[in-house]
């Protein structure tokens, strides 16, 4: 094999891969579990409140 006939290959599995890729981040069966993914910096957390700063180490 040639090193332009392994750069091809590469390339063609490299393209199989990225559509597989892209497919899979845009099929409808992973729809429901993206959006809630995407919403969880917006959720309020009320079991975990977060912690108090303190800056008495700042105070000279």
């Amino acid at each position: 094999m040639s090193f332009g006939v392994i750069h091809g290959l590469m390339t063609v599995l490299l393209i199989i891969l990225f559509v597989g890729i892209v497919w899979w981040a845009f099929s409808r069966r992973n729809k429901e579990r993206f959006e809630e993914a995407a919403n969880l910096p917006f959720a309020d957390d009320e079991h975990h409140p977060a912690p108090k700063r303190s800056h008495e180490g700042d105070k000279k």
